[in-house]
């Protein structure tokens, strides 16, 4: 019992003890601020709502005033069985071989109406060696498209249909196109008409070294939209339903859309076509300079502060970089305000004028900008606009060589004889269908070419080339300067 005291007494002293302690801590130690937390009201707004799930771009305003202006492009073309006087073929096959008949060939693409009086874009590639061309609308009417002109080195074609008020598209500014924004692909792919499919720019000034042709020019929007056989010419649009692009190509190793896909952008297309509805042909300008890539090697080398624009490793004589005074080892910064950091894009700039035009050029030299007045030649050093008729003088019409035929005979450029009338080439022995790949040795790709080379020559024309079963010839006449 006394124990039991002894222990409540305790406890208790140890009670009081803890009450006083706790009373002279407030009374004497300032009280501590307390801090809640809470969501405040800039913390609501620091994670944005998110979109509801498959919600995506609205593009039924640029597929519904496209579809209708996208055209099916079929071709028939006759292919000549060659024999290349094989006796192995012979042997076996006699006469028969020696004499089969043409085959029949058909292919088919896309194009897009460009003007309510039918003129009609498309790729090259497409139409390339057709004998006939037909053009199928989105309402199933059909016409008969005759050829206005080509240029294999962007790898456009126009056409044109006798037809009014037709559905159409306007011209975009392919410039101003981002990556990332929203493109819709409209086209005929497997011969399924209107198909419209969507996808992203991926890259611009892409160039991806399919097209072959003499001073070719390859500035490609990448886009992921699905693209298949039978795309070939049909429109790249954005969402406002402008044309931005003709698609033209696919990265695949199966024939079939694999992931990417390639248009000529419209800023290109809308000056080929121009050239080739006023001229007959392309007006192709030049700066006459040898260009390269910036990397981080070239920018070490020649001492440059930064890894940007293109670099000039040379520049040609009696061209217009050398008139207006731009050097070797110059980089170009920018074209007319528009930035330029591969040689594609360069290209891509200076596609877009023709000679006589002047163009803003900035460039570093010893690192340190300066700007240019240049104005743009063709290739004969002037600035004259030529046509296709500047050629009748020789008494002839031409036409641009196919790929077919490029790869038969083994070579890059030519033009053929079309018409032959009385004239200079025709008193000198040439016949219809001769190639003429060289002019006094220079080589020879368009009409401006054989023109250009008979203008600026002295004393006398050395003519070279082949004919269609490969038998090679030359021929030499004067011409009065």
């Amino acid at each position: 019992m006394k124990d039991l005291r002894k222990i409540s007494f305790t406890i208790l002293v140890a009670l009081f003890s803890a009450f006083v302690a706790i009373w002279a801590y407030t009374q004497f130690v300032q009280e501590p601020q307390i801090v809640t937390v809470e969501q405040s009201q800039a913390m609501k707004y620091a994670n944005l709502p998110s979109a509801p799930q498959g919600e995506a771009p609205d593009l039924t305003y640029a597929a519904g005033s496209s579809v209708h202006a996208v055209v099916h492009v079929k071709v028939v073309s006759k292919a000549q069985v060659d024999s290349y006087n094989s006796p192995f073929f012979e042997w076996f096959y006699g006469d028969r071989y020696r004499n089969q008949e043409p085959q029949i060939r058909e292919g088919a693409g896309s194009g897009v109406i460009l003007t309510e009086d039918g003129y009609i874009v498309t790729n090259n590639h497409v139409i390339d060696g057709a004998d006939n061309i037909k053009v199928v609308l989105n309402d199933k009417r059909e016409f008969e498209a005759k050829l206005v002109g080509t240029d294999p080195t962007t790898d456009i074609a126009l056409l044109k249909i006798e037809e009014k008020k037709l559905p159409h598209l306007n011209f975009g500014n392919s410039d101003a196109l981002k990556l990332g924004e929203w493109v819709l692909a409209v086209g005929n792919p497997f011969n399924l008409t209107s198909t419209v499919t969507a996808g992203i720019v991926s890259a611009k000034s892409r160039n991806i070294g399919i097209n072959r042709a003499d001073m070719s020019i390859e500035a490609f929007i990448q886009t992921d939209a699905a693209v298949n056989p039978g795309n070939s010419g049909g429109a790249l649009v954005n969402m406002n339903g402008d044309l931005v692009g003709i698609n033209t190509a696919i990265a695949s190793r199966t024939g079939s859309y694999t992931g990417y896909s390639f248009a000529v952008p419209s800023n290109i297309v809308e000056k080929v076509v121009g050239d080739l509805k006023e001229f007959g042909q392309v007006q192709r300008a030049l700066l006459g300079v040898r260009i390269g890539d910036v990397n981080a090697k070239v920018a070490e080398e020649f001492g440059l502060d930064k890894i940007e624009g293109v670099f000039i490793g040379g520049v040609t004589e009696n061209s217009a970089a050398e008139e207006a005074g731009i050097e070797a080892e110059d980089v170009v910064i920018n074209i007319d305000g528009i930035p330029v950091n591969s040689s594609a894009e360069l290209q891509e700039q200076i596609g877009k004028h023709r000679p006589g035009d002047v163009v803003k050029i900035l460039i570093k030299r010893d690192n340190k900008p300066k700007q240019f007045n240049v104005t743009l030649r063709n290739m004969h050093g002037d600035t004259e606009i030529l046509t296709a008729s500047d050629a009748e003088f020789l008494g002839a019409e031409f036409k641009e060589i196919t790929d077919n035929q490029k790869y038969r005979l083994q070579i890059s450029h030519g033009i053929q004889i079309s018409n032959l009338n009385k004239g200079k080439l025709k008193d000198a022995g040439l016949k219809e269908g001769f190639i003429i790949t060289h002019v006094n040795k220079e080589e020879v790709s368009g009409v401006n070419d054989l023109r250009g080379i008979v203008k600026n020559a002295k004393g006398g024309i050395l003519i070279e080339g082949m004919y269609p079963n490969g038998e090679l010839a030359y021929y030499v006449f004067g011409v009065n300067n």
